[in-house]
């Protein structure tokens, strides 16, 4: 089930993606803008529990490095994806193994002008919360690998403030919420990430 979900992302992350590029591509008098950028976030998330008299732990803390990608053809509206990563393994409560978050969501998007130099920007989509864990090597069919991933679908909501520094850079503050279905592997099926990207505008 979680190898055809992960399957089933990632088919629709490419999809969304090359549907951008084809309507960005195919219209260039009606495309406005492509934004690319780079940021580190952290998250924020209740604290550690127990279930079943285990210890469960939270997604709160650690640094995420990530990209963003976001096409908008149509003025203000558009199509974006974003993939952040814990930046260093942590250890799993008390586990003889390590583990690493990785996000990652496809969003519609909504960044109109508020100022001279600044634009909103509102996201909301769906995506996964993919956390691998570091048991050992393990091998499948064709390929090996020292981690295996417990994969679970979420949505997300959030924004940031584009300030431009000169006609394509621009520094972003940002807060995303996540809601993660089924999300046993830590202490909630919610969490925010908030944090700083730096990017360019083509117009």
């Amino acid at each position: 089930m979680e190898v055809r979900l992960k399957r089933t992302l990632r088919i629709a992350l490419l999809f969304s993606l090359a549907c951008a590029a084809l309507t960005f591509c195919s219209n260039p008098a009606q495309a406005q803008r492509v934004d690319i950028g780079f940021g580190v976030s952290t998250t924020t998330a209740p604290a550690a529990t127990t279930s079943g008299g285990f210890p469960v732990p939270s997604l709160t803390g650690g640094a995420y490095p990530g990209f963003t990608f976001d096409v908008l053809p149509f003025h203000n509206i558009g199509i974006g994806a974003d993939i952040f990563w814990k930046a260093s393994q942590a250890p799993y409560a008390g586990q003889p193994f390590n583990f690493r978050p990785v996000l990652w969501n496809i969003n519609a998007v909504y960044s109109p002008k508020l100022a001279s130099h600044t634009y909103l920007e509102l996201d909301g989509g769906l995506g996964a919360l993919s956390t691998r864990y570091y048991t050992g090597t393990v091998c499948g069919i064709y390929t090996c690998s020292n981690y295996q991933s417990s994969n679970h679908f979420d949505v997300d909501l959030g924004g940031g403030i584009k300030l431009y520094a000169t006609r394509g850079f621009f520094i972003r503050p940002e807060a995303r919420f996540y809601f993660v279905n089924n999300n046993t592997d830590f202490s909630s099926n919610h969490f925010g990430r908030y944090g700083l990207s730096i990017g360019y505008t083509f117009h």
